[in-house]
């Protein structure tokens, strides 16, 4: 029985996913229980809930705990008490969780051991303002930062340095103990530093770097944001901080798992998998362009491999908000591929963020077929000016063409699969 594109496609970002489930990814890091003192789980994130879930049936010994997530992502735990908050703009109710959190830490002796369970999403959910800042300052420099087009590294980096937590200000608060990080990491390269903001891991940059950044993008900060910045006193813990030494990480799972777990579902198809970068940032129609090329040298010269294969990559590219849309960058990246591929057979593509949201939308990504600008002119949408508005969302939404999973609890940045050729087809 012959598989379509589509589905092989989507067979792939499952398995993507699937590889960075906590419950696969999670036990084979997990700590020994402290001989004398408490074990205490804190977290953030949209696959902390599910991880402090795992982490509760694996573990044998006393255990208790907060974890703030994403709204929706929650799951039942016994032991580990769960937040929901906002997600990308902050809230209330991140902000509180934040705030208990560095409560906790106060309480905290050398004897006793910290599980910090951190993904993608964790800066949104972790917000609480540095000095001379409010709730309202966070949330409108995190919507200006968002919508700029600067990459998230950068974003991260103006984020630590405008939070009390952030920044490795977490694990100083929970010092003498020792802090055990397990990250699913989100973030190009796998820096720990940026997966949440790090705020249990030392920061190498300066309030000089974040200030930078926000005049390179324009960012119009409030008086105590840029006073933070401006005088230094936003300043994060440093990695050679004696307040760190007690601190190890884990990378539990990374883009570079996904891509690869994705490779062996193309193989078993009999389609060549390619993996082109898992840490690819840039605009996103900027970074369609060179994909859509790619593909097209398959096509006609077989290079880098011939047709049938699968050109997979992730990473976190931008989007800059010009138009009325709302963004997304995987929609935003296969609307440009679409285009620049102009309706070349035998080349389908699909995009999708492994949370299983792609921007403010719920979601998670969409696909392109070699008739997928033939149908949009057939309902009278111009796929140029959706893609100038920004409009991916209701690009795709309009040709029932967007992919939808609802949260799957876990976040290792985007996916995206281009397919040159057709499974048996030839």
């Amino acid at each position: 029985m012959s598989i379509t594109p589509r589905d092989l496609l989507t067979r792939m970002f499952k398995a993507a996913v699937k590889a960075a489930q906590p419950e696969h990814c999670l036990p084979p890091f997990l700590p020994k229980p402290p001989t004398k003192g408490r074990t205490i789980v804190i977290g953030a994130g949209k696959a902390s809930a599910e991880m402090a879930r795992v982490l509760e049936r694996r573990w044998r010994g006393e255990l208790s705990g907060l974890v703030v997530t994403r709204y929706g992502h929650a799951v039942p735990c016994e032991h580990i008490r769960i937040v929901q908050a906002a997600h990308p703009v902050p809230d209330g109710a991140g902000r509180a969780a934040a705030g208990r959190m560095l409560d906790m830490g106060r309480q905290m002796t050398a004897n006793d051991l910290v599980i910090c369970l951190l993904s993608g999403g964790g800066s949104a959910l972790l917000p609480l303002p540095g000095d001379n800042m409010t709730l309202h300052d966070k949330q409108a420099i995190s919507r200006a930062l968002l919508n700029s087009g600067a990459t998230i590294s950068e974003i991260n980096c103006v984020r630590r340095h405008l939070s009390a937590v952030k920044g490795g200000r977490l694990a100083a608060a929970f010092h003498p103990a020792r802090i055990v990080n397990l990250m699913i990491s989100d973030v190009p390269g796998d820096d720990p530093m940026n997966i949440a903001s790090g705020p249990t891991v030392g920061d190498p940059t300066t309030c000089a770097d974040a200030l930078e950044i926000v005049n390179r993008y324009g960012i119009d900060l409030p008086k105590g944001a840029r006073w933070l910045l401006e005088t230094g006193e936003g300043e994060t813990i440093k990695p050679d901080d004696p307040r760190l030494a007690k601190v190890e990480t884990h990378l539990i799972a990374t883009p570079q798992m996904a891509l690869e777990a994705a490779a062996e579902v193309a193989r078993a198809a009999g389609i060549v998998p390619v993996i082109l970068g898992d840490s690819i940032e840039g605009e996103a129609r900027d970074v369609a362009k060179v994909m859509a090329a790619i593909a097209l040298q398959v096509q006609r010269h077989g290079q880098p491999a011939g047709a049938p294969c699968v050109l997979l990559s992730g990473g976190e590219t931008t989007v800059t908000v010009r138009g009325k849309g709302c963004g997304g960058r995987n929609v935003e990246f296969l609307l440009a591929l679409a285009l620049a591929l102009d309706g070349a057979p035998d080349i389908h593509a699909m995009a999708g963020d492994t949370d299983g949201v792609d921007g403010m939308e719920e979601v998670a990504g969409a696909f392109v077929a070699p008739d997928t600008l033939a149908r949009a002119w057939a309902q009278g949408i111009r796929p140029r000016d959706s893609l100038e508005a920004n409009d991916g969302h209701g690009f795709f939404g309009a040709l029932g063409d967007t992919l939808v999973t609802g949260p799957t609890l876990t976040n290792v940045n985007d996916f995206r699969a281009v397919l040159v050729g057709v499974p048996g087809k030839g």
